[in-house]
């Protein structure tokens, strides 16, 4: 099943780091998080990507072309020119880059991946988001109920101290770790499992995946929900990424699930 990595975004929320490399191209422990998020899928079994680049994209072309020689020990003979590698440390993926446009909205990019995705259910989320999702239980859920699309549903990470309040007294206060989930409500996780069929949903390039597309998926009965109570955060702001880089030097990141 092919894997759909929307990666063509501005990322202005985190312009301290996105004016000179696209934001999945932020690392996080010394690799970008778009690398993290493929280490996901790739655990569950899950290696053939589609990455929608646009804005910078040449940053990742150019990380993917070089990651084996950087993988591997390398032999120059000068005087021939010929490199050899051996010890070659790179998983086993196969990584379609495929430029969408500076300005395609999110829906606009998953449609020009339509010659990539074929007639098969894939699955889609967005490059810079990570969690412990359990992906084989997600596609799972999504066979057994037979509709167009499955939006993993996630309770946002609680940013803020939580006060328990008597009129206007404090009787409770509690700072909450960065890790903790609300209880309350729930948002898109990304981590979808979609068929072909969405494509139809989407108008053109200004379409936004967010908006129209998953308004008329649930209005046609077409969309299901797939609870994830574990670990999900993104990475939208430099305050997120300083979190998730504390959580990784930590050695217990939540979503190193390989």
């Amino acid at each position: 099943m092919k894997v759909l990595l929307l990666a063509g975004g501005q990322g202005t929320r985190l312009s301290e780091e996105t004016e000179i490399r696209p934001k999945p191209m932020v690392e996080i422990g010394g690799y970008p998080v778009l690398w993290h998020i493929m280490n996901i899928f790739a655990a569950a079994s899950f290696r053939e990507f589609v990455v929608a680049v646009g804005y910078k994209g040449e940053v990742i072309k150019e990380y993917f072309l070089d990651y084996h020689p950087h993988a591997s020990d390398v032999t120059v003979h000068l005087s021939t020119g010929q490199v050899q590698y051996s010890n070659n440390k790179a998983p086993d993926w196969k990584i379609s880059l495929v430029d969408t446009g500076l300005q395609t909205q999110t829906g606009g990019r998953l449609k020009r991946l339509r010659s990539w995705i074929g007639n098969d259910t894939f699955m889609m989320t967005y490059a810079d988001g990570v969690s412990n999702i359990d992906l084989k239980a997600l596609v799972a859920f999504h066979k057994v109920h037979g509709r167009l699309a499955t939006i993993t549903a996630v309770r946002p990470p609680s940013r803020f101290g939580g006060l328990l309040l008597d009129k206007d007294q404090v009787v409770e206060f509690k700072e909450k770790p960065a890790t903790h989930q609300t209880e309350e409500g729930w948002i898109n996780g990304g981590f979808f499992v979609l068929e072909p069929g969405v494509l139809d949903y989407v108008r053109d390039d200004g379409t936004a995946w967010e908006l129209e597309p998953l308004a008329q998926l649930t209005a046609a009965g077409q969309l299901m929900a797939f609870r994830h109570e574990g670990f999900w955060a993104p990475m939208d702001t430099l305050r997120e990424k300083l979190y998730l880089q504390s959580l990784w030097e930590s050695g217990k990141a939540p979503w190193k699930v390989w």
